[in-house]
């Protein structure tokens, strides 16, 4: 081999070993490598180090330009993109992006307040193997994108529009025809979806895992029958808010859904132990339950998820008014309490008292327990438990012992505020 020949080789191996490198860099390293030199600036700033980009710290600062520059700089490169937070972007620099970056597939538009309808058309005409899009808080964008997405973005897997407030189910219709790989449906706050909605989602999207319907106010029995029936694969099901719901949701969900493992209900006031208990028998695999204000259920329902969700690992029962430190007994010496139960909920549950904790020192995994409102806990009760439980987080608090009265007579004050433990 010549000199020049073994000097080239060198050379391009070098570069090939900085390229490595810099590829594995964040936005900020990449920029700062990029000041070192003439060289560093040019290997830095090479588009195939940019195929991720995360610009949320920057979000203040990024505007328009920055991401026209950003899109001729990347080009094809680029894949995957989080602009979540920076409210100064708009369609004009979105559709220069979806121009010059076409392959990009999964794209964050969280709280860009200025993005509308327009954007999505651009990202259908030109960015087909879209595949992830975060569109929440973007106020003015309307069932228009949703058909546009339906049109062009056909590998579309995970959506959210929560707080979209003007998406109807016009626009969760055509998008469940045009995507049917989608997987992950959020729609948080968006009140005009509605059991059709859903049932089109269900009936056309076989493959979805991940729905969060919270919020979403007009919800009833139908659309989880839909859901149940055409989703075998759901795991994720958020239906908190949903004040419609009777025990038939919770019923045709332990008939269907065994390998949910999230199940968030908070606020579904009709909701009893009748739905719990064929819910805890046929869903095993449960390992996060919120049933914050599920107001009619007992320690009945406790039991049964003691004896019947050995993976439990998340369980909220704040406002659940009914639970004693019966059922809080069963929980604590069931499989799921000494290995996996790291998180219990038990705010404003007026019948727990100190007993409840001793029933939980064997919760060895235990790292926080909510206990606000729970006037029959002690601060004795509290230290035992943390006697046991060194590393346990206990969020309580307890009113100020009121000062005696004054020889004068005179009305004291009585200082309401809280002792944060």
């Amino acid at each position: 081999m010549s000199l020049l020949s073994l000097v080239t080789f060198l050379y391009y191996k070098c570069l090939f070993s900085f390229l490595r490198i810099f590829s594995c860099l964040d936005v900020v390293s990449l920029c700062r490598c990029a000041q070192v030199s003439r060289g560093w600036n040019v290997l830095a700033l090479d588009g195939s180090n940019w195929q991720r980009i995360d610009l949320f710290e920057f979000q203040k600062d990024v505007e328009g330009p920055v991401i026209e520059n950003l899109s001729r700089r990347c080009g094809g490169f680029l894949r995957q993109l989080s602009l979540r937070g920076c409210q100064s972007i708009a369609d004009g620099s979105m559709k220069t992006l979806a121009q010059l970056c076409s392959n990009v597939d999964d794209l964050n538009l969280n709280d860009c307040k200025k993005i509308t309808d327009s954007t999505c058309q651009s990202l259908s005409k030109h960015c087909p193997k879209l595949q992830r899009l975060d569109l929440a808080s973007c106020s003015s964008v309307t069932d228009q994108s949703l058909k546009a997405l339906a049109d062009g973005c056909p590998s579309l897997t995970h959506i959210n529009v929560s707080w979209c407030d003007q998406i109807s189910e016009n626009g969760v219709e055509a998008l469940a025809h045009g995507c049917p790989k989608l997987r992950s449906f959020i729609s948080k706050g968006c009140l005009q979806v509605n059991d059709k909605s859903v049932s089109c989602l269900a009936q056309f999207c076989p493959a979805l895992e991940v729905v969060n319907l919270h919020g979403c106010l007009h919800i009833t029995d139908e659309a989880v029958q839909q859901l149940a029936e055409h989703c075998p694969r759901l795991h994720y099901l958020c239906l908190s808010g949903c004040s419609h719901l009777t025990d038939t949701s919770l019923i045709v969900l332990a008939q269907q859904c065994h390998f949910l493992s999230t199940l968030e209900v908070a606020g579904c006031s009709q909701f009893t132990d009748a739905g719990f208990q064929a819910l805890a028998r046929s869903c095993r695999l449960l390992e996060k339950m919120d049933l914050e204000e599920c107001v009619l259920i007992t320690d009945t329902t406790l039991i049964h998820l003691a004896m019947g969700c050995p993976r439990l690992e998340n369980l909220s029962l704040s406002h659940c008014e009914l639970i004693t430190d019966e059922g809080i007994r069963h929980l604590g010496t069931s499989p799921c309490a000494a290995e996996n139960l790291t998180v219990l909920e038990l705010d404003n549950c007026p019948l727990i008292t100190d007993a409840s904790l001793e029933h939980l020192i064997s919760c060895h995994n235990l790292q926080r327990i909510e206990l606000y409102d729970c006037q029959l806990i002690t601060r004795a009760g509290i230290r035992r438990l943390r006697n046991h439980l060194p590393n346990i987080r206990v969020h309580a608090y307890f009113a100020p012992v009121t000062p005696p009265p004054t020889a004068g007579g005179s009305r004291q004050r009585y200082c309401r505020c809280c002792a944060i433990l």
